[in-house]
């Protein structure tokens, strides 16, 4: 195998047709923890557009510094962990709300 540098997880896209990027694991994995962190597992659920802060908050300062875009990272990983099932969007109009899939 490779080193440390090539570890990556190819991400999922809840949508079939499209593809998520391979992103390095360590950031996966640090950006997967935080978002997990943040959200509830009941309504009314997390503000989309409060999750990168919250990301950023859950994160030390060694990953924000090597992490390159936080949102770029929280849109990607979030939108993985919807295709694996791990989150959720609440159903409704108005902002994009979600929750800890139960």
């Amino acid at each position: 195998m490779g080193d440390h540098d090539e570890d990556r997880v190819q991400t999922l896209n809840p949508d079939p047709k499209k593809s998520g990027p391979r992103i390095l694991r360590w950031k996966y994995e640090a950006v997967r923890r935080a978002i997990l962190n943040a959200l509830p597992m009941a309504e009314p659920g997390f503000p989309f557009r409060d999750l990168t802060g919250a990301v950023r908050d859950r994160l030390g300062e060694d990953e924000l510094g090597t992490l390159g875009s936080a949102s770029w990272y929280v849109i990607t990983v979030k939108l993985d962990l919807e295709a694996r099932g791990e989150v959720s969007r609440l159903p409704g109009g108005g902002p994009q709300r979600l929750i800890r899939t139960p």
